[in-house]
């Protein structure tokens, strides 16, 4: 069976169970707003000095906290494009709410873990001084809907381990401010620091409790309205996650096709779990399952504004809304511009063509396609 025919059934066999509408509705759901990742070109090339190759990866290569640049140009990309009922393309931007303290976290000599606010971390960066109120403006022409992805992306405990153990890259990308290193670097072989909900023992659980009910304060604090969606970040999650979640008012679990365990359950033989549209939980959470990729960033092997139409496609024929995923580090140029500024004409054709060829098209928030499915 040729790649070409496996991805044309997988495409139908996704689509084919679940929720059905209609509607021709478009979700655009991106990912880690707000988190550091890469903190600079500086950064960037300090640690290739060093031989960690943070070029092989496309998150250290490209991603890092949008500067207003960035989202300057990525707003002014959504909104020129109007759905039927003149509504702006608009993205749920899944967001990080908190960074870790680094100066706080050495000056205790990492017997305890401090963070701030992303608000508070955007104020040390060049070129992002403005970036918050560009935030607001985007909400404000509903071109830019945050909503939950987590305190941090960020294994604290994991990462605490290999600090304390002087781990010597962990350590050395700490004193650049900088811990999203790639899988390949952790100790732990088959874990990532940027999976905050992957926890080995139960112990682990009550500061992931916490970091949400932290993470939802501090959302609530800054956008002046609670999130009723979430995305887990590097997509792994419990049953037990879902619960927490629940207690802080979210009612809508963003999810890929597949539900990534954490290792506890692993280790108890448990394996991934398989959701669809519309699937709901023992707590009657709603799943937004993903079924179409726009990341040019990340797949370089297709035409991305066409393979992205073939998904939208076969979404509508089985007359499911077309749910994109579509992560931060696509639109961002503060590290290489032309990352940003190639991605942002595949944007631009991609959603020129969506409204030529489905001119009924909807443009709508995970939050907005949740309370339709809510309500029936």
């Amino acid at each position: 069976m040729n790649n070409t025919f496996k991805h044309f059934l997988g495409r139908n066999l996704h689509n084919s169970k679940g929720w059905e509408t209609k509607r021709k509705i478009v979700v655009i759901e991106s990912d880690d707003w707000g988190t550091i990742r890469m903190p600079s070109l500086n950064v960037y090339e300090k640690l290739l000095k060093r031989k960690i190759n943070v070029d092989s990866d496309e998150f250290t290569k490209y991603d890092s906290l949008a500067s207003e640049d960035d989202l300057e140009m990525l707003f002014e990309v959504l909104y020129k494009h109007k759905d039927r009922h003149n509504n702006p393309a608009v993205v749920t931007a899944n967001t990080i709410v908190a960074n870790p303290d680094f100066k706080k976290i050495e000056d205790s000599n990492f017997k305890d873990y401090f963070y701030e606010p992303f608000t508070e971390t955007l104020k040390k960066y060049s070129n992002h001084s403005s970036s918050f109120k560009l935030w607001k403006q985007g909400i404000s022409n509903q071109i830019f809907y945050p909503q939950l992805h987590g305190r941090e992306h960020l294994n604290v405990s994991l990462w605490f381990k290999h600090l304390k153990n002087n781990e010597k890259t962990i350590k050395e990308a700490f004193e650049l401010e900088m811990f999203g290193l790639p899988s390949k670097f952790n100790v732990d072989t088959g874990r990532s620091y940027m999976a905050a909900f992957d926890y080995d023992t139960l112990d682990n659980l009550d500061f992931i409790k916490k970091s949400i009910t932290d993470a939802q304060k501090i959302f609530n604090d800054t956008f002046g309205y609670k999130s009723k969606s979430f995305i887990a970040p590097n997509y792994i999650w419990s049953d037990l996650i879902e619960e927490f979640l629940l207690e802080v008012g979210i009612k809508y679990i963003q999810s890929s096709r597949y539900q990534l365990l954490p290792k506890f359950n692993k280790l108890k033989g448990n394996q991934n779990l398989k959701h669809y549209l519309g699937e709901t939980n023992k707590n009657s959470q709603i799943y937004l399952v993903r079924n179409c990729i726009f990341e040019p960033s990340l797949v370089t092997s297709v035409n991305p504004v066409e393979n992205t139409l073939k998904q939208i496609k076969t979404s509508f024929f089985w007359n499911k809304p077309a749910i994109i995923s579509s992560h931060r580090l696509n639109y961002i140029g503060f590290l290489d511009e032309n990352n940003r500024n190639k991605n942002l004409q595949y944007l631009d054709t991609l959603l020129s063509k969506i409204i030529n060829k489905w001119p009924d098209v909807e443009f709508l928030t995970s939050n907005e396609l949740g309370e339709i499915i809510e309500l029936g």
